[in-house]
């Protein structure tokens, strides 16, 4: 798979929607995405979660189609429906043999075009978001994630949750989800993307059938660079049995070109079993069953954080020792077996996706969205293969700073009490 060729066409519409194709002769099925240019960033205060909202609500019946009917068009020819939000994206998905692409592109179609929004949905979806929120609240994880992410980006959009809060949720009505709709789901906002055993010329021909007469709106202010909070937030929860830690740095935006260093440095920092953070906190010392560090880049920004759940009595040791990694990152260079390890597992780990027509889709859609480019298996590879010691030494470097250091720190806090001083690296 590395010396594959990849053959992927890029169509724009008159009216600004982008097709992208990628065939993959060799299996049978094809995986369809329609993204939509928006996410929780683009939303003010007041309509915080909109954009989640509105994903669910499409699969609540469209002009055509009730609820059920969209599910049992998928579920009869045994294809997958799915959809997400994140900061920066809407996607709507599905996967499903060839020969039934028409007929799952035209429910996947009429979803993004022609949701009915019926108030007593409206109504019902809202409480079911409610318990989502209620959810995310009762998980530690992710709620100390959460309060990571609101403070460290306070004050920007980018900080806000993408399922909103329960204040702005409630006061979602038809008119303000319509106002939404009308204008994000424009077709110069949409890329499809579609790849698997299909015919590009034959995927064009579909998208213009379905999106072809509509009209493109305005485009939308630009959006503010974001900028970090270095600061400690703690948060107490006397029903947790753990404490719960996460500690962050800004990183480079998606496109910067020395992603390729700070993916290896987070790699060997603790993006999987063999990793620093893992090998030490975890095996070596016993403190933790979860620890991880986790890159999250974005247009403009990025955070790399590194999360662990401990006893009480244990989590200044495990700040330590995370901030003793940091501070090793910085002045010794990772060693050859390191950096050949951790190559091959980004390596790895890109190319097995990659046989997927779900990931290879996504792949598509994002490289267009972030880099108004494609990247070939072998570019990517050599990026990778490019990256030395130095430059993962000058990344940590810049990164781990004491001024850059976050932290928030959840549950039964007792007299424990995080300083500057604990994340002093």
């Amino acid at each position: 798979m590395p010396n594959e060729a990849r053959t992927i066409e890029k169509t724009i519409l008159p009216n600004g929607l982008v097709v992208l194709t990628e065939p993959m002769p060799h299996v049978r099925s094809v995986s369809i995405g329609i993204w939509i240019r928006t996410g929780s960033r683009r939303e003010t205060a007041v309509m915080n979660g909109i954009s989640h909202f509105i994903e669910h609500m499409v699969f609540k019946g469209t002009e055509r189609r009730s609820a059920e009917q969209i599910a049992r068009e998928i579920d009869r020819v045994g294809g997958m429906l799915d959809a997400f939000t994140s900061k920066e994206m809407v996607c709507f998905n599905t996967k499903i043999l060839d020969e039934h692409l028409p007929a799952a592109f035209d429910v996947l179609a009429d979803l993004v075009q022609h949701p009915r929004f019926a108030e007593d949905e409206i109504t019902r979806e809202k409480s079911v978001i409610l318990e989502e929120i209620k959810m995310t609240q009762d998980n530690p994880e992710d709620l100390v994630h959460e309060l990571f992410t609101q403070n460290f980006w306070r004050g920007h959009s980018l900080g806000r949750p993408i399922l909103g809060l329960p204040e702005t949720v409630g006061q979602f009505n038809r008119e303000a989800v319509l106002t939404w709709f009308r204008r994000w789901y424009a077709p110069n906002n949409i890329v499809i993307a579609a790849a698997g055993n299909l015919k590009p010329e034959r995927m064009v021909e579909l998208a213009r059938q379905e999106f072809g007469k509509r009209k493109p709106v305005a485009d939308g202010p630009a959006e503010s660079a974001p900028v970090a909070h270095p600061q400690i937030l703690q948060r107490s929860k006397r029903e947790l049995e753990q404490v719960h830690i996460c500690i962050g740095v800004p990183c480079y935006p998606m496109a910067d070109r020395r992603r390729f260093a700070a993916t290896v440095l987070n790699d060997v920092l603790g993006a999987g079993m063999s990793s620093r953070l893992f090998q030490n906190i975890r095996e070596k010392q016993g403190l933790a069953y979860a620890v991880f560090s986790d890159m999250n880049p974005y247009r403009d920004a990025g955070v790399l954080s590194v999360y662990a759940g401990t006893a009480l009595a244990t989590a200044e040791k495990v700040v330590h020792s995370v901030v003793a990694e940091f501070r090793n990152l910085k002045e010794t260079l990772v060693t050859e077996e390191e950096l050949r390890r951790s190559k091959d597992h980004l390596k790895g780990s890109l190319l097995l996706s990659l046989e997927s027509t779900g990931a290879r889709m996504s792949n598509l859609a994002r490289q267009h969205m972030y880099f108004d480019r494609f990247f070939s298996f072998d570019e990517i590879i050599a990026s990778v293969e490019s990256v030395t010691r130095e430059e993962v030494q000058q990344v940590a470097q810049e990164f781990f700073r004491p001024e850059n250091l976050a932290a928030t720190v959840l549950g039964n806090l007792g007299g424990f009490t995080l300083t500057a001083d604990h994340l002093a690296c």
